[in-house]
C-alpha cells in the first residue's frame, strides 16, 4: 500500500494517537502496527460519511456500476496479493485464501449489476375500493451511512458483502474490520479508492469492539449496522442500536445429513472440507453429522480416513489443507470442548491433539446432545457423527439447536429431500451438498440465534435501501 498501516478517513490515510499489532497466527510475526481509533477519529469517519451521502446518493447507477466493476478487476490483478495477506493474517490455507480473493472479485461484480437494476415496483391501487382514480408506485432510496463490521475469517469478501451493496444502493459506509485482520480491509480500501470512489463514501477505522465497535453502533448518525460475528455481540447490538436498522450474521452449529441411498463418496468429500477448511472457523462449517445406520460404518471408515490425510500446517504451504486457529486461547477453548465430551462418554476417532494455536481436524462418536461440541457452536475443526434409523428424526435432530443458518442433505430419496426441505428451519436448505454451500448472488442468512436479515447482493440492498411510495390521483 502507499499508506500502509493507517485509517481512510475522508478519503485520507491518517495515523491514531494509539496502536496495535497484527500478529500471524502461525508463527507470531509481527505483519504491522495499525491505528486503534480514538473516539474523536470514530467522529470523524462518521462525520465524513455523512458529508459524502448526498452526493453519492444522486451518483448515477451507471456509474456506481463502473465503480463496483473496476474494483472487481482490481482485485482479480491482485488476487494473490490478497491471498498472501489473508493466509497471513487470518492463517488461511492459500488454496481456500486464493478462493476468496476470486469470489470477493464476483461479489464486486455482482453489485456492479445489481446497481445497474435497483427500482421499484407499480401498486395496483384500484385493488381497493378507496385506491380508484390513483396511480401508485414505489422507489428504492439509500438510507444513509452504514457501520459495516465483518469478521477475521473472510476479511475479504464478507467486508465485500457489506461495502459492495452499501455502494451499489447510494449509500456511505464506515468499515470496521476485526483487530485480527485490518490490513486486508486496508488493501480492499485503497483499491476501491484507485477504481474512483469518492472520498467520505468509504471511511476505515481500527479498534477493539469494546471501544471503536461500541462507539460506532451507538453513533446516532448511522442509519445501519450490518455485522458479522458471534450471537451474544449481535444481541448487544441489536439492544443498543435504537432505530438503527440491523443485519445480523451470527452463529450456527450447522448439520449435514447423509442418508441411506446417499452418494458416500461425495458426502465423505463434501463433509471433510466443510468440517475441516479455515480449521473449522466458518460459520457454516459442518459440525454435526446424522448419518443412516445402514451406511454409518462405511461412512465413519471413509470420512476418518479421508480426516487424517487432510495436510496441517503453514497456510502459505500451497499443499496445506488446515492452518492455525486465529489465536492460542481459541485452540484452547476447543481443546477443552473435545476434552469433556470424552469425559462424558464421547470416542476420538482422529484427532484431537493441539500445538500451541494448530488444533488437527478432529472426529467424534458417541456423542450426547448436551455436550458443548454438539449444542453450541464449537467454531473450531471438530466434528460429530450420530446415526439415524428414521428420516424425521435426523431432521429431528437437526431442528434440536438454537441456531439454524444452513444444512445440507445427502439423499437420492425426493420424498426426503423435499420432506427437509419443508421442516428444517434453516436459512439454507443444500441438497446433495454440505451446508457450508455459498455463492456470493444467494439470499444468505439464518433463523433462530442465526440472525437477522438477508445478504447476497440484491437481497443486502433491499436491506439497505428504503422503500418511497407515491400515489398520483388522476
Amino acid at each position: 500500500m502507499n499508506h500502509p498501516y493507517k485509517m481512510l478517513i475522508d478519503g485520507e490515510w491518517v495515523s491514531g494517537r494509539e496502536t496495535f499489532e497484527v500478529i500471524n497466527p502461525f508463527n507470531g510475526e509481527v505483519l504491522g502496527v495499525v491505528p486503534k481509533a480514538g473516539k474523536e477519529d470514530v467522529d470523524r469517519a462518521v462525520r465524513s460519511a455523512k458529508d459524502a451521502f448526498e452526493t453519492q446518493s444522486e451518483m448515477p447507477a451507471h456509474r456506481r456500476a463502473e465503480i463496483l466493476e473496476t474494483m472487481s478487476g482490481l482485485i482479480l490483478e491482485h488476487r494473490e496479493e490478497f491471498a498472501e495477506l489473508i493466509a497471513k493474517e487470518a492463517g488461511k490455507a492459500w488454496k481456500y485464501a486464493l478462493g476468496e480473493a476470486d469470489r470477493a472479485a464476483e461479489t464486486f461484480k455482482f453489485a456492479a449489476e445489481e446497481a445497474r437494476q435497483l427500482h421499484g415496483e407499480t401498486v395496483p391501487m384500484d385493488a381497493s375500493a378507496g385506491g380508484e382514480g390513483r396511480l401508485g408506485f414505489f422507489l428504492r432510496f439509500p438510507i444513509g451511512v452504514i457501520a459495516a463490521i465483518p469478521p477475521f475469517n473472510f476479511p475479504l469478501n464478507l467486508a465485500a458483502h457489506k461495502v459492495a451493496p452499501a455502494i451499489a444502493a447510494g449509500n456511505t459506509v464506515v468499515l470496521k474490520p476485526s483487530s485480527y485482520t485490518p490490513l486486508t480491509a486496508a488493501k480492499m480500501g485503497e483499491l476501491l479508492m484507485e477504481a474512483g470512489l469518492p472520498k467520505g463514501v468509504l471511511n476505515i477505522i481500527y479498534g477493539p469492539g469494546a471501544t471503536a465497535g461500541s462507539w460506532l453502533v451507538t453513533h446516532p448518525d448511522l442509519a445501519m449496522i450490518t455485522f458479522t460475528g458471534s450471537p451474544p455481540v449481535g444481541k448487544w447490538i441489536k439492544n443498543h442500536s435504537d432505530f438503527k436498522k440491523v443485519t445480523l450474521e451470527l452463529g450456527s452449529n450447522s448439520a449435514s445429513i447423509v442418508d441411506e441411498d446417499a452418494d458416500l463418496a461425495w458426502a465423505v468429500l463434501r463433509n471433510v472440507i466443510g468440517a475441516f477448511a479455515n480449521s473449522g472457523q466458518i460459520c457454516i462449517s459442518v459440525q454435526r453429522i446424522y448419518v443412516h445406520q445402514a451406511v454409518c460404518d462405511s461412512f465413519v471408515e471413509k470420512f476418518v480416513e479421508a480426516s487424517k490425510k487432510q495436510i496441517v500446517g503453514d497456510p502459505l504451504d500451497k499443499s496445506c489443507d488446515v492452518g492455525p486457529m486465529i489465536s492460542e486461547s481459541e485452540a484452547e477453548r476447543a481443546e477443552s470442548w473435545v476434552k469433556e465430551a470424552v469425559q462424558q462418554g464421547a470416542k476420538i476417532l482422529t484427532g484431537g491433539t493441539r500445538e500451541k494455536q494448530m488444533f488437527r481436524p478432529t472426529v467424534l462418536t458417541d456423542v450426547k446432545p448436551a455436550m458443548k461440541v454438539m449444542q453450541d457452536e464449537v467454531f473450531a475443526p471438530v466434528v460429530s457423527i450420530v446415526p439415524f434409523t428414521k428420516f424425521k428424526d435426523a431432521v429431528d435432530w437437526v431442528n434440536a439447536s438454537r441456531y439454524g443458518l444452513q444444512a445440507g442433505v445427502f439423499t437420492k430419496n425426493l420424498a426426503h429431500a423435499t420432506y427437509a426441505i419443508r421442516k428444517i428451519n434453516v436459512g439454507g436448505v443444500i441438497i446433495n451438498d454440505y451446508p457450508t454451500f455459498r455463492v456470493d448472488q444467494m439470499p444468505y442468512g439464518g433463523n433462530k440465534e442465526s440472525g437477522l436479515g438477508r445478504e447476497g447482493l440484491k437481497y443486502a440492498i433491499e436491506e439497505m435501501t428504503n422503500p418511497r411510495m407515491v400515489v398520483i390521483r388522476d
